[in-house]
């Protein structure tokens, strides 16, 4: 038998994309490069949208999702509509009995997520989280060895994440935190992820607190700290602005979210304080960016390995007898005996890890690690969070789900 033929795929999924915006842009490369997926259709609202990707994809168009989710040649569809559509879009795919894979947040209460988790298993279709950063061959080998007791019982997990979120480009809905906007709901996944995947999964409270300093933005979160408690008594905590005076890259080789550089940030935040900024125009262009692969890079350290991955700041992990942190090319741990590096290889999760796991659970029946369950207890933390701040108690959580391993 020939190599090609040992080595092809023994069943192509047939994807579809519902929304063209930044969040699809960001995976549809992936969905090119991979012998599993074949991307073949995409669905819209913006016209111009629509004809740009028949141009450069050759693949089909639809003017609502509606369409898309009846497309009998469609096997997945990746939901990646605004945060405030996740439950509408992924309930409608499922009852098409389409594979749905959902952008983070899942969605914006938790009585959605089981309007959606409900939809998949009655319709006995797969229902993936997406584009969650715990995924990243780094963030599971920490979790490896924390599982592992070589350092002992796991004692905290802190996370330390400053970003120029509000400095990007911002569509209206981005920054209405009634529509899911803010920081919140739009970065929270990814760290309340990480949190969650190291310490078990299984969140006993939540105390938080937000704050929204940047008028131009419409008010919405910009910043949040936060104190999980796991149902053990392991302590969780993060710290999270979004503002763009300083980045968290700074601190780890420059890897990192960071779209712009100091000097840019400053001529950003000047042109949005005078309303100079053509949010349309900048929000396409990174759309288009992205797509391209020319975008910025999320790390200025050149040569950055796959297993890193995008890092949402810091992430340091405390066992009784040692610490772990990433490194460029893998963790570096302290112990005992001093401080080693462990490399890591891998792929990063920008869509391929969860495009893997949706192929693996359609053709061979394997599980799916972030399913919905769990990225409803992932959504219930960051609905816990905004109560917090508003009620300023501890939020009691009742829809955690272990880790699985």
């Amino acid at each position: 038998m020939l190599q090609s033929e040992v080595a092809a795929p023994r069943r192509t999924l047939k994807v579809g994309i519902a929304g063209l915006g930044v969040g699809s842009a960001m995976v549809i490369p992936t969905i090119e490069k991979m012998a599993e997926t074949e991307l073949v259709a995409a669905a819209d609202i913006r016209r111009e949208a629509l004809e740009g990707f028949v141009r450069r994809y050759e693949g089909r168009a639809y003017e609502s999702v509606e369409q898309l989710c009846s497309d009998p040649d469609v096997d997945v569809i990746w939901v990646a509509t605004p945060n405030n559509m996740h439950c509408e879009h992924v309930v409608m795919a499922a009852e098409h009995g389409k594979h749905v894979v959902s952008e983070k947040p899942m969605a914006l209460s938790v009585e959605q997520c089981e309007r959606m988790v409900n939809a998949a298993e009655r319709n006995n279709v797969h229902l993936l989280c997406g584009h969650t950063y715990s995924l990243n061959p780094s963030i599971q080998a920490m979790r490896k060895v924390v599982k592992s007791g070589e350092l002992g019982r796991l004692t905290a997990v802190a996370n330390w994440l400053y970003s120029d979120w509000l400095l990007k480009p911002r569509m209206p809905e981005e920054v209405d935190v009634n529509l899911g906007g803010g920081v919140v709901y739009r970065h929270g996944p990814h760290i309340i992820d990480t949190i969650r995947t190291l310490g078990g999964g299984m969140l006993r409270s939540v105390r938080g607190m937000t704050g929204s300093w940047m008028p131009e933005r419409g008010g919405c979160p910009g910043n949040f700290s936060a104190y999980l408690e796991f149902e053990d008594g392991t302590p969780a905590t993060i710290s999270y602005n979004g503002y763009g005076y300083f980045n968290t890259s700074d601190f780890v080789w420059g890897i990192g979210d960071r779209m712009y550089s100091m000097e840019e940030a400053v001529q950003v935040r000047k042109a949005l304080r005078a309303n100079q900024l053509d949010v349309a125009k900048a929000k396409e262009e990174q759309r288009e960016a992205t797509r391209s692969g020319t975008a910025g890079p999320a790390s200025g350290r050149s040569g950055q390995r796959a297993a890193t991955g995008n890092w949402f700041g810091i992430t340091i992990v405390s066992c009784e007898r040692g610490n772990i942190r990433q490194s460029p090319d893998g963790l570096l741990i302290y112990d005992d005996e001093g401080m080693h590096e462990v490399p890591v290889a891998g792929e990063g999760a920008t869509g391929v890890t969860e495009l893997r796991e949706i192929y693996a659970a359609i053709t061979e029946g394997k599980p799916i690690s972030h399913d919905g369950r769990w990225g409803m207890a992932t959504l219930e933390v960051c609905v816990a969070i905004m109560q917090s701040a508003r009620e300023r108690r501890e939020i009691m959580l009742t829809h955690q789900c272990p880790t699985p391993d």
